[in-house]
This record gives structure tokens, C-alpha cells and sequence, in this order.
């Protein structure tokens, strides 16, 4: 066994070898899900401690703790069965458990502050900005996968700062990165 294993590999082969049995993903190429969550992090510099909220198989979680190794990132998921993939994913990768959890519960018994929190589908994006406004800390940075043609939302706590508009597997796509705003 490699004694550094990298994060996206075992997580591609674990995925590769599960998804059937475990209902992990849905049909399709598992690397299309890679290539989103790369595309929509892309412009991304996160700091500090972030929450993937209903991270499910680890999207967008996973490829963002491995592309910025001195993240902390919170893999929150209510799903028994998803947790322990993800909690074998983190093992065979020899993943410190101080850089990447998972917490199996529901995001409602979720706590604060995170500087960050993204989704890929967990919920309607005004669902998820709720709970981004309760989980983040002044200032903190909620990033959003949509479709392309999707409205970004309305919210008053947030300020959009940056879009990034993507095509992959002829889907065009796009994540919403926005700041929550200093109540004072």
C-alpha cells in the first residue's frame, strides 16, 4: 500500500467500487463528478474551517480538502450508510481526522461558525442560504452549485461576489460564491 495515498484516488476507486451497492452516485461516469466539483471551485482561496452540507458520496467535499490541504472541511451527511463510505474513504486515504470529518446528523443540529459552507444539491438554493446564514461567521462565503440557467438567489444577508460559469459532459453549469453580510 502507498503510504501516502492521495485523497481523489482512493476516493475514485472507493467510489468506483461502491456506487452500485451502495447507491452512492447515479448512473454515468463517476470522474463527470470530479470534473464539476473542479470547475466550480476553481476560482475559489478558501481559508480556515468549511462545512459540504449533505455531502453524500463527498461531492463537493472531498476535492475541496484535497485540493487545499490546509483546509478543515466537515463532510455533513444524516445518511448512515454515506457516512461510513466516507469514513472509509478518509481511513484509506490516511486523512487526519483533525482536517477531515464527518459528522453524520442532520444539518439542522449543525453548529458554527465555519468560514465556509458549499453544497452540490443538498437542498433548493433558499434552503441552503438559511442554513449558511446560521452556520457561518460574519463575512464567511456560501458557494452554490446551479445549473446554468438556474436564478441565483435573492437574499439580503448575502452579497454575491463571484460567479463562475462552466461546461462539462455538454451540461453547461455554474457555482455562486457570496459573502454573508456583518449584521452590525
Amino acid at each position: 500500500m502507498d503510504p501516502h495515498p492521495d485523497l481523489l484516488t482512493v476516493h475514485r476507486e472507493l467510489l468506483e467500487r461502491f456506487r452500485r451497492t451502495m447507491n452512492l452516485v447515479g448512473p454515468g461516469p463517476v470522474q463527470e463528478h470530479f470534473d464539476d466539483c473542479a470547475h466550480a471551485l476553481n476560482s475559489l482561496a478558501p481559508e480556515g474551517h468549511w462545512a459540504d452540507l449533505g455531502t453524500g458520496a463527498g461531492f463537493p467535499g472531498i476535492p475541496l480538502a484535497a485540493r487545499w490541504p490546509t483546509l478543515r472541511v466537515d463532510l455533513v451527511d444524516s445518511r448512515r450508510k454515506r457516512c461510513t463510505f466516507l469514513e472509509h474513504v478518509l481511513e484509506e486515504a490516511e486523512v487526519a481526522p483533525e482536517r477531515v470529518k464527518v459528522i453524520c446528523d442532520r444539518v439542522e443540529r449543525l453548529d458554527g461558525p465555519y468560514d465556509g459552507v458549499v453544497s452540490r444539491a443538498f437542498t433548493a438554493p433558499e434552503g441552503f442560504l438559511d442554513h449558511a446564514a446560521r452556520l457561518l461567521r460574519p463575512g464567511g462565503t456560501a458557494v452554490l452549485f446551479l445549473q446554468d440557467d438556474a436564478a441565483i438567489p435573492d437574499d439580503e444577508r448575502f452579497e454575491v461576489f463571484h460567479v463562475e460559469r462552466y461546461s462539462f459532459g455538454g451540461k453547461r453549469r455554474k457555482s455562486v460564491a457570496a459573502r454573508l453580510s456583518d449584521p452590525t
